[in-house]
This record gives structure tokens, C-alpha cells and sequence, in this order.
């Protein structure tokens, strides 16, 4: 027998994020009229994306300078996030831990020049969303087709 050490002696820790076991959920704290809730509990401890639109049609610079700032407020904060710009009015917000994703994203969308964020492919519209003429929060991005495969949904929900 040799005294070298096997791979799987690796502390999970030091290993590579997609190999480490997920923390386990308590599902006893979790309130099943809040889907959030189990999804924060699932994305404790990793790596998560949280995409911010600014608005007002800024510049890359001006992107850089505004989500500086929201970087910064967050710093503050004791949230610890990596910011990339990724377009003229595009940032990501890069969190180690991704269980705060939704206390990041409730900053986000409560600041003045935030259009909306988007966490886990759900957009949340922010402060600066543009409303339509009825007052509704209307967002570009959406695409056209969304509408019609939710009323076919609708559609099919009465038939049941």
C-alpha cells in the first residue's frame, strides 16, 4: 500500500465548485407559498449571475460609472460583488454566495436609474422601468411571442 493521498481525500472545500455536495436544504425553513425561498436555499453557496439594464440609453461609460456606484452601495453593504459591464446599458453582478441574490436584486430595482434585473431568468422590473401609456410596467425585452404562448396557457387552463 502506498501512503500518497487518493483524489477523493480532497477537502470539498478546496474542490471546484460543480463538484462540491450542495449545502443541504432545510426544507422545514422554507415557506412553500414563497417559491423564492427554496430557491435562495438552493443557490446558498454558489456562484450566481445577476444581470442589471440601465437606463436612460447610456453610454458604456456611463454604465460603468452608475453600476460603480451600485457596486460600491453594495460594498457598503457587506455584500461582496464583482461587476462587468457587458454592453452600452448591460452590467453583471458576479456573488460568490448566490443566496443574496435576492436582497441584491431588491437593491438594484430600487435604484433611480435600474430599468429592471434579471436573476435566475426572472426579470424584475426596476424603479426606472418604462411604463406604457396605461401606467403598466412594459419591458423591451420580452419578446412578442410570450404573450400568445401565455394565452394559449390561459386557453387551455379553461378547457380543463
Amino acid at each position: 500500500t502506498s501512503n500518497c493521498r487518493k483524489d477523493d481525500d480532497i477537502e470539498e472545500g478546496d474542490l471546484p465548485e460543480h463538484k462540491r455536495s450542495p449545502p443541504p436544504i432545510d426544507f422545514s425553513k422554507i415557506d412553500a407559498s414563497k417559491p423564492e425561498d427554496l430557491l435562495k436555499m438552493s443557490k446558498k453557496g454558489r456562484t450566481l449571475m445577476v444581470f442589471a439594464t440601465v437606463s436612460g440609453n447610456p453610454t458604456e461609460k456611463e454604465t460603468e460609472e452608475v453600476t460603480s456606484l451600485w457596486q460600491g452601495s453594495l460594498f457598503n453593504a457587506n455584500f461582496d460583488v464583482q461587476r462587468f459591464v457587458v454592453g452600452s446599458n448591460r452590467a453583471i453582478f458576479m456573488l460568490r454566495d448566490g443566496g443574496y441574490a435576492w436582497e441584491i436584486k431588491d437593491f438594484l430595482v430600487a435604484q433611480d436609474r435600474c430599468e429592471d434585473v434579471t436573476v435566475e431568468g426572472q426579470v424584475y422590473p426596476g424603479k426606472a422601468a418604462k411604463k406604457d401609456a396605461k401606467g403598466h410596467e412594459q419591458n423591451e425585452t420580452k419578446k412578442k411571442g410570450d404573450k400568445k404562448a401565455a394565452n394559449r396557457a390561459n386557453k387551455s387552463k379553461q378547457e380543463l
